[in-house]
């Protein structure tokens, strides 16, 4: 199992996260998926052999919201 984490943008209530959640829940190969709303992100355990965070990506951005990995700063960024 891989953690894929995404930043969402666009979600603006709880059925929002209830798409989302059920959307990539739906793909195989996902085995968990945690979906707050605020800071509007997504947590995602899945079997990399099987889902791409491209996959996940699309189901999300099928839904009207947008989605990218999160990216994590770097010491350099977050002592700036």
């Amino acid at each position: 199992m891989q953690t894929f984490k995404f930043d969402i943008y666009g979600m603006t209530c709880g059925g929002c996260v209830a798409g989302v959640r059920r959307a990539v829940s739906s793909l195989d190969g996902v085995d968990q998926v945690e979906v707050p709303l605020k800071p509007g992100s997504a947590t995602v355990q899945a079997d990399p052999s099987r889902v791409t965070s491209l996959q996940i990506m699309s189901a999300i951005s099928g839904l009207g919201h947008v989605a990218n990995v999160h990216q994590e700063p770097s010491a350099s960024e977050s002592t700036q």
